[in-house]
């Protein structure tokens, strides 16, 4: 994907990808499961959406999106999209999706064949957009949308009528009242309650305040900096600079989100930080991000738009970021990130980055943390439920990001072994093996559909756990393990404990038994307990 001012640059109208979001809600909390190592255990699932580049309402999960590029939850619960490239906002209630704002029917096309947008307000079937991004909601229930590719901020309130509050269609930088204001691609709003609407006018590098009577004002400097785009064209690029509010300055800031003193995060996208805009104190810091000071002492390479991204997790300061845009505020405190071109969902808590879920690779896989996959995420809501919905834009889907919980039966004693969210019951207790879990191979066999069967070869003891066409193979007093599948070169694992036999019992490892189906492993010392969740699948 190429980086958006080259996209506006080579086609003013293209459509873009960009983050929004909401302060209403927050119920990402501290109770969420964590690993050893501090990561939040979560499993992947689709929410919305077949992956095909299309518009279809219906079932969720065979409903159909185009570049969607912000979620948000309403007070009732439902999901809105910015269905970008669809020039729509849609909404999922019920394991359904319908249009909430703009024609249901398509009037224009292309000559490609895809929908155009247009602006026009009025009752929301009859009202159009063009590439709709960023989304936030009011107090009221009012919901406001970024609509980018019209230069302008609407409105659709409670009685379900659009208007258009700021902005005019056409791309400029004025302050003013309503249609004398001007934005250039505006990606993101940020809402406070009682209706005071931040915009992130991403092309003209600023941040502007809509007061409630429809004034707009710009909070930060504007950009300087000018780069040759190609010869003989000359174009204004952001710049980076904390301070005072007044002097600061960003470089296509495309996210944003209000915490709960009133102040913003902003996805300064272009320079590949988090920013923190303290509106009371009239101040700019950098929270999260870095990139390398370069041999001209900035940091751009010569005539380039945007500062070098990379990928590291690790304390904030050092942390690295490509293309963040989305941002969601949890409610103990910490920021969620679409980091869209990492493919990841980043989170900010307590002056460290860690990943939730997400690699640097792209893909639509389904599964836990980092065995998980997105492609392009470009923004991330918390809902009051407590689970994380993500755009994720160029696989045209919405995806749930589901933070771990153990059951609650959990005993008390002893070790549990979990299968998800049920405890698996054994006729003998799990024990401790230097350090390993050790489990009776029947039960923990059975549970997952294999049959146990022993062979003797040179005099050793083998149990042969086999279901289908797959056979995992573990020697009694050996460590190791060895993985046969039909058709393939068997896979041999090294392991640190050996299978023993223990009151007419055969334990073995369960870590090594569950990785080799394709299981993930995690143990909560807390509880004594196995983690086995499935490591990843393809919806």
């Amino acid at each position: 994907m190429k980086p958006l001012k080259y996209m506006l640059i080579s086609t003013f109208a293209a459509a873009t990808l960009l983050g929004g979001s909401s302060a209403w809600a927050a119920g990402l909390s501290a109770d969420a499961l964590r690993s050893s190592n501090g990561q939040i255990l979560a499993d992947v699932t689709t929410f919305a959406g077949i992956g095909d580049f299309e518009d279809v309402n219906g079932d969720a999960l065979s409903a159909a999106f185009r570049a969607p590029g912000s979620v948000l939850q309403l007070p009732d619960g439902s999901i809105l999209i910015a269905d970008t490239r669809n020039h729509l906002i849609r909404k999922v209630s019920g394991g359904k999706v319908t249009t909430f704002a703009g024609p249901e029917v398509v009037v224009t096309t292309n000559s490609q064949g895809f929908p155009m947008g247009g602006l026009l307000d009025g009752k929301a079937s009859e009202a159009f957009f063009n590439a709709p991004s960023g989304l936030a909601v009011d107090g009221k229930g009012n919901v406001y949308v970024a609509d980018s590719a019209n230069n302008a901020v609407r409105k659709v309130d409670t009685n379900g009528q659009v208007t258009t509050l700021a902005g005019n269609g056409v791309p400029g930088k004025k302050d003013g009242k309503g249609a004398d204001a001007s934005f250039y691609h505006p990606s993101d709003v940020a809402v406070t309650a009682d209706g005071i609407v931040y915009v992130a006018d991403s092309l003209n590098h600023v941040i502007r305040k809509i007061s409630t009577d429809g004034t707009v004002s710009t909070l930060n400097a504007a950009s300087t900096r000018a780069i040759l785009v190609r010869p003989g064209e000359a174009s204004f690029a952001g710049e980076y600079q904390d301070g005072s509010l007044t002097e600061a300055k960003f470089n296509e800031p495309s996210g944003l989100a209000l915490d709960s003193k009133g102040n913003l995060y902003v996805s300064d996208t272009g320079n590949q930080r988090i920013r923190y805009i303290d509106l009371q104190a009239g101040t700019v810091k950098t929270v999260a991000g870095s990139t390398a000071l370069l041999s001209n002492n900035t940091i751009y390479d010569k005539n380039e738009l945007y500062a070098g991204g990379d990928f590291a997790d690790g304390e904030a300061s050092k942390a690295k970021f490509d293309f963040p845009k989305g941002l969601a505020v949890t409610s103990e405190g910490g920021v969620l990130i679409a980091d869209s071109l990492n493919h990841a969902i980043r989170y900010l808590l307590d002056g460290k980055v860690t990943t939730i879920s997400g690699t640097v690779q792209t893909g639509e896989t389904d599964g836990v943390e980092r065995a998980a996959e997105f492609y392009n995420p470009s923004d991330v809501v918390v809902t009051a439920q407590g689970n994380m919905i993500v755009a994720d834009a160029s696989n045209n889907k919405i995806r749930k990001i589901t933070p771990y919980h153990l059951p609650d039966n959990l005993a008390s004693q002893g070790i549990n072994v979990v299968h998800g969210d049920k405890v698996i019951a054994f006729d003998a207790q799990p024990e401790l093996q230097d350090g390993r879990t050790m489990v009776p191979v029947r039960a923990i066999s059975e549970t997952f559909g294999f049959e146990v069967k022993y062979a003797e070869q040179a005099g050793k003891k083998i149990v042969q756990l086999n279901k289908g066409t797959t056979t995992v193979e573990l020697t009694i007093g050996e460590t190791g393990v060895v993985l046969k599948q039909a058709g393939q070169a068997d896979a041999k694992q090294s392991t640190d404990v050996s299978p023993y036999v223990k009151q007419d019992r055969t334990y073995v490892p369960i870590r090594f038994f569950a990785e080799q189906i394709g299981l993930d492993v995690q143990w909560d010392e807390a509880t004594h307990t196995a983690i086995l969740r499935t490591k990843s699948f393809v919806k």
